[in-house]
């Protein structure tokens, strides 16, 4: 299976402070045997730009890797980044090279704020330039907006991601089940930043969403997963 949204790369954001918390995340990884994970770095464009950070990306990458050379069984991983969205966001010519590598999808962070109509717009038009935006965490904007907001938003031609905690939670478990089991859902992720609070946590989630909604659910996770097989 596939952790499609982590913060493993070192020393890049508020994720994984050194080399060794980075390796100590992989040793978690292969342990729950997730054989291959996103690495999405927070992009902020107040703070960055693409190219300065896809070169500070990739160094940390390179970096890790020389670290865990030799190694055995740690996942693949796959570089991207997840992007916060910011008026204009549409409109920026690089914002392709901020894809998941080898495919068109691109975890977008959607403002912790009510939405607009015209927010929506413009996560629309990034899909009609070709990319298809991912809502990263889609469970943290609920309380944020209106059900109706939501729903007209997933049902813009983009894909959903969701947290493994949003499935453990007490609080939120039975609608994330729901919205799997009505295939609203198409990844899961740890969203690990760390060791401990934010930890590394597939394992728990997909052994619940097997007991509650058996092997097919599973297998559909896995289908979609062929998305980023495919690029």
């Amino acid at each position: 299976m596939i952790d499609f949204h982590s913060h493993v790369l070192p020393g890049i954001d508020d994720g994984s402070d050194s080399i060794e918390t980075s390796l100590g995340m992989l040793d978690m990884w292969r342990s729950q045997k997730i054989d291959r994970l996103c690495a999405t770095p927070h992009f902020y464009a107040e703070h960055n730009t693409p190219r300065r950070f896809l070169r500070n990306r990739d160094a940390a990458y390179q970096e890790l890797m020389e670290a865990a050379k030799g190694q055995k069984g740690y996942p693949k991983i796959l570089l991207g980044a997840e992007v916060r969205f910011f008026d204009g966001i549409s409109n920026v010519a690089a914002l392709p090279t901020l894809c998941l590598e080898g495919t068109d999808l691109l975890l977008l962070e959607m403002p912790f704020s009510r939405w607009t109509d015209r927010m929506l717009r413009e996560v629309a038009e990034i899909r009609r330039r070709g990319m298809i935006p991912v809502a990263a965490h889609i469970e943290r904007y609920m309380d944020f907006n209106s059900k109706s907001m939501i729903r007209h938003f997933m049902d813009l031609d983009i894909l959903i991601q969701c947290n493994a905690e949003f499935f453990l939670s007490k609080r939120t478990s039975r609608k994330a089940l729901s919205l799997l089991k009505d295939r609203r859902i198409h990844f899961i992720g740890s969203d690990a930043h760390n060791l401990s609070s934010r930890a590394p946590n597939m394992d728990e989630a997909l052994q619940l969403i097997q007991k509650k909604l058996g092997t097919r659910t599973i297998e559909y996770l896995r289908r979609m997963e062929e998305m980023i097989d495919e690029g």
